[in-house]
């Protein structure tokens, strides 16, 4: 019996209806296990994962395969997104064992949750040395029933070995100056100068170390920390990885040269590049950066907004091409012959110059990706945007991709922060409205009475599996920015309450963070990893958001476990820069203070607006008027003549109040 229908996982019901017997995690599933002496097939995925549908297609829908993995195994479906520490323990296995990782993941677990052979996708025949999934299940099937005793030593070896990976990083001490600079020297030896970017393909947008970067400029005025940011934000916008009709940007670029993209599209990195888009036009005025911003900030709202105010984590990489075959890409790309049926010859030859559409192809059977090779320069503007809403109004008949409709806290914070500054930069207060109602349902449906968040939602309804460190720490993030923006101080408030969690469940000894609470589901490990990957780790963004609110209300408490999560980025910084670029931006933050502002004075008026625009790295920001209760920084801060007052403070010395919105914007200068 698939025991899979009726959960909220969208991934997870689209194996309800497979022949498999699937369970989901729980309890019960591995007394199942026990009950039959027969091992667990964990199988661990998320719903725009290509892999995991090809897995699913070939192997899960066979009827044979299914019969096999029903009779030897109890077999339980995983969501990598609603479990993220069950996901994070398993990954770690498979990467100590193997030396890689990826999605979909099999490991194989004995009724105690312990494993003892793992890998992650197996093709239906062998191929490339690679062993087929049958093969897999046989051969695991054998050793379980005739080498028990090997299994047993196998499997308490790596649950050992994986005891034995604490972390040392906590009680660093602060990183300086000398660490961030290291932290950049690192970042340029790993720098694209041909193509922009760091590393070689697969090209990952890296937009938390260009939160580094801008602010490493900001504070320190090193130009090549700009021009990394500026020219990697560039070719990614110009690159095939960026959607150039609807906006927003795909997971990765397949090439180095940001040419094809895989397709999916997902909530935080959209959130993520959104905000970085916004802050690289606040440093340098870019039009494109402004663009982009705004585009991404309308794709979120468009395509991943739910019914309830959330927003949904994915849209798959994989539609109907319109023949019924669903194929990577297809909603997306365009050939010659398609570009001439919607625009006719003449425009259809600008398009295909425009846009990088070949006779050949730039992707598969003849398609092409949309880029601007040219990067639009030289071309009639009207007439480039003429072109470009037929083929977007166009596009919009076809077979739409799949849509992961669950709202996952954490990636909700990240949008509720890129859309509130967003919309407080570009004077658009529905972007604000939207961050606002993202917010109040994460409060509504995702805080209980004592603050303790759940991961998920789906259809306005709460999922049973318990927040995550990453959930408070964006989470907390998204509401600091947004009582910023909007000038409520209920959520700073909300933030208070999130983090006083962190520090009664989520702490450990010298300033250490764990990614599960004390009081979460014992998992064979407990999860702890403070490398930042596709999001910021729960490690950095609590550390970033506590910093932000010991800023505000200077609590002591909070500044001390933010200081203490930031050893980490001391010990990792100079080393791996590329994978802790949060932590090096929060370290950032708390080198330059991170400075205090208060504006005495209307919300959303020149000054407020002036405050909301300085580069000082993490500058937090209180607005409204003097003496009210919801912001501890605006106590005892007197407007001056009767005007609107700005105070900026840092390491507990105040600069002179000011009423001239230039002479605030130099004291925000970085």
């Amino acid at each position: 019996m698939n025991r899979l229908a009726g959960v909220t996982s969208p991934y997870l019901l689209q194996h309800a209806d497979n022949p498999v017997d699937w369970w989901p995690w729980g309890q019960d599933a591995f007394e199942e296990a026990r009950r039959r002496n027969v091992p667990v097939l964990l199988s661990v995925g998320y719903s725009a994962c290509h892999w995991c549908h090809v897995m699913a297609h070939e192997s899960f829908e066979d009827e044979a395969v299914a019969a096999y993995m029903n009779e030897h195994f109890v077999n339980v479906k995983v969501d990598r997104e609603e479990r993220p520490d069950v996901d994070a323990v398993y990954m770690e296995a498979v990467q100590a064992a193997t030396g890689q990782g990826g999605w979909p993941m099999t490991v194989f677990l004995n009724a105690d949750a312990e494993p003892f052979y793992f890998g992650t996708y197996f093709p239906p025949e062998s191929r490339h040395g690679m062993p087929s999934f049958v093969q897999v299940l046989e051969g695991v099937s054998a050793a379980w029933r005739d080498r028990p005793e090997e299994v047993a030593e196998v499997a308490g070896r790596i649950v050992h070995d994986l005891a034995g990976r604490s972390l040392a990083h906590g009680g660093e001490g602060l990183p300086g100056e000398q660490e961030l600079a290291q932290a950049l020297l690192g970042l340029t030896r790993e720098y694209d100068d041909k193509h922009a970017g760091f590393g070689g393909a697969p090209k990952f947008p890296p937009s938390m170390t260009i939160e580094f970067l801008l602010r490493h400029h900001a504070r320190t005025g090193a130009e090549g920390a700009l021009q990394m940011a500026a020219d990697t934000c560039g070719a990614m916008a110009r690159g095939g990885m960026y959607d150039q009709l609807g906006g927003g940007f795909a997971r990765y670029s397949v090439d180095r040269e940001w040419i094809v993209p895989h397709f999916e599209k997902m909530l935080y990195d959209n959130a993520l590049l959104c905000r970085v888009y916004a802050h690289l036009w606040r440093a340098t005025g870019s039009e494109t950066a402004r663009r982009v911003a705004l585009e991404t900030a309308d794709f979120l709202v468009r395509e991943l907004r739910t019914a309830e105010g959330g927003f949904a984590s994915a849209l798959d990489a994989d539609s109907d091409d319109g023949s019924g075959r669903h194929v990577e890409g297809a909603f997306y790309v365009w050939t010659p012959g398609q570009l001439r049926e919607v625009l006719g010859e003449e425009d259809a030859a600008f398009a295909a110059e425009y846009f990088g559409v070949t006779e050949e192809g730039t992707f598969e059977e003849g398609a092409s990706v949309l880029q601007l090779p040219g990067g639009g320069a030289g071309v009639d503007a009207d007439r480039a945007a003429g072109v470009r809403a037929r083929l977007f109004a166009a596009r919009e008949e076809r077979p739409r991709p799949g849509r992961d409709d669950k709202v996952v806290a954490a990636w909700n914070g990240l949008a509720i922060a890129a859309l509130a500054e967003t919309g407080a930069y570009f004077g658009r207060p529905d972007l604000i409205e939207r961050a606002t109602e993202a917010a109040d349902l994460l409060v509504r449906l995702h805080m209980g009475e004592v603050a303790r968040l759940v991961r998920t939602s789906r259809d306005g309804r709460a999922g049973s599996n318990a927040g995550v460190l990453e959930d408070y720490g964006d989470v907390a993030e998204g509401f600091v920015a947004l009582a910023a923006v909007t000038g409520e101080g209920a959520w700073l408030e909300f933030a208070g309450f999130l983090l006083d969690i962190v520090l009664q469940h989520f702490s450990g000894e010298g300033g250490q963070l764990y990614d599960t609470a004390d009081d979460a589901e014992r998992l064979i490990r407990r999860p702890q990893d403070p490398t930042d990957s596709a999001t910021p780790a729960g490690w950095t963004a609590a550390a970033g958001a506590l910093l932000s609110y010991a800023a505000h209300t200077g609590s002591q408490a909070h500044r001390t476990a933010a200081e203490g999560a930031l050893g980490v980025v001391k010990a990792l910084g100079p080393r791996v820069p590329r994978f802790i670029g949060w932590g090096l931006a929060v370290a950032e933050a708390q080198l330059d203070g991170p400075r205090e502002v208060a504006v005495a004075g209307p919300v959303g008026g020149e000054l407020h607006r002036t405050a909301l625009l300085g580069r000082a790295p993490g500058a937090v920001v209180a607005a409204g008027e003097t003496g009210g209760a919801e912001f501890p920084l605006l106590m005892d801060r007197p407007q001056a003549e009767g005007r609107p007052t700005a105070y900026v403070c840092r390491h507990f010395v105040c600069d002179a109040p000011t009423t001239d919105a230039e002479e605030l914007a130099q004291k925000l200068g970085g």
